[in-house]
């Protein structure tokens, strides 16, 4: 992976999707597997990047599941949890349809570092390849990254009711790809999205 140190923001998530999903006593099972010197991540400090692969490694041996299955699963819980709404919101104001969303993703990195500066995430590279056929990739030192974002992606076209085709097609280098064709933009009903949340009423009614 590298020498470089990694936000406590993705360990920290790594952490929560399993506490929310698994229970927090195998999350402390897998951070005694990890030989952590502590019980949580802490999400502004920083981290040595190995920890990444190593809390992966010891996931995979404790749920019995490929890594790349598992990053897909964190990608669906970052924005299919409840705990995880503001992401979903965020995500929803790229665009009021799924292809509008995709379009979208090229500046996700950008606006992320706005909220978080020091956070650095890979860069997105969406091309089209004909009518409702896309090709994404996803190029930085974080090795599996491509495969939480198909787990955000399937999540996001149920999110907008889209039927969507998503193929992870390997690693160039440092680049991962994604492939996907929209096959119906409107599948299905997408799940409620208001672009505030309602007003609560004050006052006594009479």
């Amino acid at each position: 992976m590298g020498d470089f140190t990694m936000h406590g923001l993705i360990l920290r998530t790594l952490q929560r999707f399993l506490w929310d999903t698994y229970g927090p006593e195998v999350w402390c099972d897998i951070a005694r597997a990890s030989d952590l010197r502590f019980s949580e991540f802490e999400a502004m400090l920083t981290y040595d990047a190995a920890l990444f692969g190593d809390v992966l490694c010891a996931m995979e041996k404790e749920l019995g599941r490929k890594r790349e299955t598992i990053l897909e699963d964190v990608g669906t819980y970052l924005v299919s949890h409840t705990n995880n709404e503001r992401l979903r919101r965020l995500l929803r104001f790229g665009g009021n349809d799924f292809i509008d969303f995709l379009h979208s993703l090229d500046d996700l990195p950008g606006r992320t570092k706005l909220a978080v500066p020091d956070l650095i995430l890979p860069e997105l590279e969406l091309n089209e390849n004909g009518k409702n056929e896309f090709t994404l990739s996803v190029c930085g030192p974080i090795a599996g990254f491509a495969h939480v974002l198909v787990g955000v992606l399937r999540a996001m076209a149920d999110d907008y009711g889209a039927l969507v085709l998503l193929e992870f097609e390997g690693t160039i280098q440092d680049c991962e790809t994604i492939t996907m064709s929209v096959v119906e933009a409107d599948y299905a009903e997408g799940r409620e999205f208001l672009l505030a949340a309602p007003m609560q009423r004050t006052g006594v009614s009479s």
